[in-house]
Parts: structure tokens; sequence; C-alpha cells
């Protein structure tokens, strides 16, 4: 399980198309990458810093995960994601520790990417997911 780096820091925001200029000019670099990922009913836009990515995401439907972490919290850190070689065996070690589970077997999301994630009331608040190419 042990993650190679930090693979991107996940942003929610209330528009990307407001954000996106924000973060082009703080981080002098443009945005690479906007997709949708429909069934996590989410906008993504990426941002490459380093090795580390930065995700914007803004939500496509309100009742989805990221539209009720903005009802509840507002704009700000969502998630930080770690790069594994397996993120579903990564999980399943997480489990093996005794650590809450959003996801039991890894999931495709944004960029191809093979994602799970691990429950903040067992990672002391923090959402974290796991991925792989």
């Amino acid at each position: 399980m042990k993650p190679t780096h930090i693979e991107h820091i996940g942003i929610a925001v209330n528009s990307l198309e407001e954000s996106i200029p924000f973060y082009e000019t703080l981080l002098g670099s443009k945005c690479y990458n906007v997709e949708e990922v429909k069934d996590q009913r989410v906008k993504t836009a990426f941002f490459l810093i380093g090795q580390t990515k930065i995700e914007l995401l803004e939500s496509t439907d309100p009742e989805g995960p990221i539209g009720k972490f903005l009802e509840k919290k507002g704009e700000g850190i969502h998630h930080m994601a770690f790069a594994v070689d397996n993120a579903s065996d990564a999980l399943a070690a997480a489990a093996s520790q005794g650590i809450t589970l959003i996801d039991k077997v890894s999931r495709k999301g944004a960029e191809g990417m093979n994602i799970g994630f691990l429950h903040p009331r067992s990672t002391h608040g923090v959402l974290i997911e796991f991925c792989n190419k």
C-alpha cells in the first residue's frame, strides 16, 4: 500500500469557469484538462505542479458528493490523493488495518485512473484517495 507520491489534491469549487483563471494566475500554469465524470456527478479541471496535480471539482448535481460537500462546508480542500501501484490492493490493505473504506474495490475516475476512497472518520478527518493508472 505504500504510496509513491501525492498524485493530486482535490479542491471543491462552485464554478470551474471562475476558478480556472484564478488558479492559472496563482500557479503560473495553464489548466491542461477539463472533463466530466458523469457517474461521480462532477466536472474536473487539472493543473500540473511538478509531479503533483491540483484537481478542481465542480458539482454537476447538488445531490452528488461534491454538491453535498459544497453545501455543507463550502469551497475548499476536498481530498488528498496518493499514487499507489494498485488501488484495489491498497484498499484491501487499508481494510486489513481496520480503516473504514468508502470503496471496497477501485472504480474509474478522471483521467482514466483507478480510484478508491478511505472514509475520513478513519483517517483523522481527511478524505484520502488511492489511485493508479
